[in-house]
């Protein structure tokens, strides 16, 4: 089978469990109410015993935060609100000794204006550094094309000392690079190497399949040279070390992702595709625009992308990131049965191929966040409550939405204990903690091995306890049950099976798998089971020889 060849059966990340931060938001300190690069080294203990193999950080380069970090203005050195360069390099070497790695964040579809290169290419069409980005020809308020930005507003900014527009898909100061330009590719392979020498341990791809943008024929994602320039960044540096590539690709199919996921390490070594996430919205529509889940759909699609990757590329498992809503108040239920659907929702990720992501909090079933607006932070957040006020929408219909989705729902302040702010800082935080920190919090769970933070440290033994969770190919049982999600993963002497009750009340359940299932690997529930009857929100995983 081509899954077992030598090349990629045996990478690190196989079998590991990666575990991202939000630095601005895990941990403080200095007291500025902003976390920063000495406060997760004071909490790499936390992290080493729940059992994780690497870090993936959000950007921690300097940058003016236009984009919380994803504005990057010298991508060789770490904003001074997170701390200094030798902080990253002790951070590199602390999580080292406790076999942890870290994953930066890398956003190299765009850079900030404030970044030498801007400054220099705005200056003459004739400077140097001018055609490292994306310029069209025009006169003042005439545009090139009616292309909107991500964040609201026009794609193209006027510049008067050139005579041209510069293209940005995201903030206005979040301009383009142009890819096309060899010189600015070589720029940023020298920047990657310098990262890789210092010893990290993977990279995070920020929107990497925007950089063969043509803004003339309106592509933005999946553009004609993609994948060229894909496998030549993997060559020039990705491939000189041991590392973990993850590309952020919100236009990824199953069969785009078996190019960029493909065995022979030609590109990445996985990517984050968000077909699930958006399951929930108005088919058509903006993510604001919400919408019940179908359940059966999100099973075929988990079904979809499991099956057409096995031995052809590799997933990534994941429910939250920093840009995504907690996933137990969006798809389980934080009131009565908050700890056990986050512990459905973990079993049924984490029993899947795949290399699975634990967004800081995902834990402890941290939840969304219901603030007035004038405590919102995100950029995206204040733009859409504008917009949509201009377009009718009324207040209550906003803020539902904003309730629902806002990305400052993943960057409230971790909640390491039930003191002052949450344990997270002694000053003021830069954004309110989540007031029901008193009853969620670390110190509450790190020794109740019947907690949320026990059914992670669970999982991630057992990933690494049995092969399966690595070689064992997947089969969705159950495919048309309202209620149901049940699968298998078979390897040559064992079998894996998952069976979880999506929802608030008791479902019966007639699988032949479960007249034999074999040992019990992990439930949600201490009580003695009934085989055939799931309690709301249970969750089960066998494991038996074959």
């Amino acid at each position: 089978m081509e899954y077992n060849n030598e090349i990629n059966r045996y990478k690190w990340w196989k079998t590991a469990v990666i575990y991202q931060i939000y630095p601005r938001s895990f941990a403080d300190s200095n007291g500025d109410g902003i976390g920063d690069l000495q406060g997760i080294i004071s909490r790499l203990d936390y992290l080493e015993n729940l059992g994780i193999d690497a870090i993936w950080l959000s950007p921690v380069c300097r940058s003016p935060q236009d984009d919380n970090g994803y504005d990057i203005s010298d991508y060789q050195d770490i904003d001074p609100m997170f701390g200094t360069l030798e902080d990253m390099e002790e951070l590199i070497s602390e999580a080292g000794k406790r076999r942890i790695r870290i994953i930066m964040d890398l956003v190299l579809n765009h850079s900030s204006d404030e970044h030498f290169w801007f400054r220099e290419a705005r200056k003459s069409r004739e400077n140097p550094y001018h055609d490292y980005y994306v310029w069209r020809d025009g006169a003042e308020g005439e545009l090139p094309n009616d292309m909107r930005a991500v964040f609201g507003g026009p794609a193209w900014e006027w510049v008067p000392e050139v005579g041209q527009y510069y293209f940005h898909q995201f903030s206005v100061k979040q301009p383009d690079l142009n890819w096309e330009n060899p010189r600015l590719r070589r720029e940023i392979y020298d920047m990657i190497n310098w990262w890789i020498e210092k010893g990290v341990g993977g990279f995070r791809l920020d929107v990497i399949d925007q950089i063969a943008k043509d803004p003339d024929r309106k592509i933005t994602n999946n553009g004609p040279r993609l994948h060229e320039f894909l496998r030549e960044l993997s060559r020039e540096t990705f491939q000189k070390a041991d590392l973990v590539t993850v590309g952020e690709a919100w236009g990824a199919t199953t069969e785009l992702a078996k190019l960029y996921s493909n065995p022979d390490n030609s590109e990445l070594s996985m990517v984050f595709q968000f077909e699930h996430i958006c399951l929930d919205q108005i088919p058509g529509k903006e993510k604001w625009d919400l919408a019940p889940l179908p359940f059966l759909k999100l099973k075929e699609v988990f079904g979809r992308w499991q099956k057409e990757l096995y031995g052809k590329g590799w997933n990534s498992l994941f429910w939250n990131n920093h840009d995504l809503p907690r996933i137990v108040s969006r798809w389980g239920n934080d009131g009565e049965y908050r700890v056990e659907s986050a512990k459905m929702l973990a079993i049924l990720l984490h029993g899947m191929q795949g290399t699975p992501y634990i967004y800081q909090g995902e834990e402890l079933g941290m939840t969304n966040v219901r603030y007035a607006l004038e405590e919102y932070r995100d950029i995206e957040t204040l733009n859409l409550y504008k917009e949509r006020l201009e377009k009718g929408y009324s207040q209550e219909e906003i803020m539902e939405s904003l309730y629902a989705k806002s990305r400052d729902n993943a960057r409230t302040p971790m909640q390491w204990n039930d003191g002052e702010n949450a344990g997270f800082t002694e000053g003021s935080p830069w954004i309110r903690v989540n007031p029901n920190y008193r009853e969620i919090n670390a110190a509450s769970q790190m020794t109740d091995g019947e907690s949320v933070f026990g059914c992670y440290q669970r999982l991630i033994r057992l990933r690494k306890e049995y092969s399966v969770f690595a070689d064992g190919e997947f089969k969705m049982l159950l495919e048309d049950d309202e209620d149901i999600f049940a699968y298998t993963r078979t390897e040559a002497f064992s079998r894996l099976l998952v069976v979880c009750n999506f929802h608030d009340r008791e479902v019966k359940v007639s699988l032949k798998e479960l007249d034999d299932p074999g040992k019990l690997l992990i439930a949600n529930y201490q009580e003695a089971e009934q085989p055939t009857v799931l309690r709301a929100y249970e969750a089960r995983m066998y494991w038996k020889e074959r």
